[in-house]
């Protein structure tokens, strides 16, 4: 798999495909709104209905803008990650997380490729930041945590945490969007760890988690350049 996909303009269908991304855009965006208002209606049906939509719609929207297949992998792993999480029980967020990690490694190994092609390497003050912050948080919840979720919450926490140092490779949505994947899963860490809550928490982190997603994507477009241009 290579870091860079091919491009729909390299077949002379790039208009084609510019055309199909702007509905499937838009599409993605009223999901996301339905899915944010069904939870804080408290319309939980309408939340199981939408939010399996969310990822396949931001990575089809990925590939036809040409985007890296690595984008698109880990959106789609993305995707069985929140397809799992909607299943209330130990397993099935196992699996997810797992289903996650996987993402982050796409992700991750998408960033290093990014450094490869001549960008600037994640800052290493940012990553100590991302590490102190990470240990603290680590410490805090690790008592109110269930025990048999320790271990694998630790190691992922590590993953995603790598994951948003380095997604400033891409440029600042890339690093925003990091951030604010970092953050959706630490609230979803305190509700696994019954701290207390804001009201409608989910909202929260479907918010946090829809705009990460987005805005990851947002910054591989933008700093992703084709070794390829149409008609070379």
């Amino acid at each position: 798999m290579t870091a860079t996909a091919a491009r729909p303009g390299s077949t002379g269908t790039g208009g084609r495909a510019e055309r199909f991304a702007r509905p499937v855009l838009l599409a993605f965006l009223l999901v996301a709104a339905a899915d944010l208002a069904g939870l804080l209606a408290g319309a939980e049906s309408v939340h199981l209905i939408a939010k399996p939509l969310l990822m396949p719609l931001l990575a089809g929207y990925a590939a036809l803008r040409g985007a890296p297949r690595l984008l698109v992998a880990a959106l789609l792993f993305g995707w069985g990650g929140d397809v799992f999480l909607l299943a209330d029980n130990d397993l099935a967020f196992l699996v997810g997380m797992g289903s996650f990690a996987v993402g982050h490694v796409c992700y991750l190994t998408l960033f290093g490729r990014g450094e490869g092609r001549g960008r600037a390497p994640a800052p290493l003050v940012t990553g100590a930041g991302y590490a102190l912050v990470l240990a603290v948080f680590l410490v805090l919840i690790w008592p109110d945590l269930p025990a048999d979720l320790r271990i694998p919450l630790t190691g992922y926490s590590l993953l995603l945490t790598a994951m948003a140092w380095r997604a400033g490779v891409f440029g600042p949505y890339a690093a925003v969007g990091g951030a604010l994947f970092l953050l959706s899963d630490a609230l979803i860490a305190t509700g696994i760890a019954e701290w207390p809550q804001a009201p409608a928490p989910d909202f929260w982190v479907m918010l946090t988690y829809i705009a990460a997603q987005a805005l990851l994507t947002l910054g591989v477009l933008t700093k992703h350049e084709p070794k390829h241009q149409p008609g070379a």
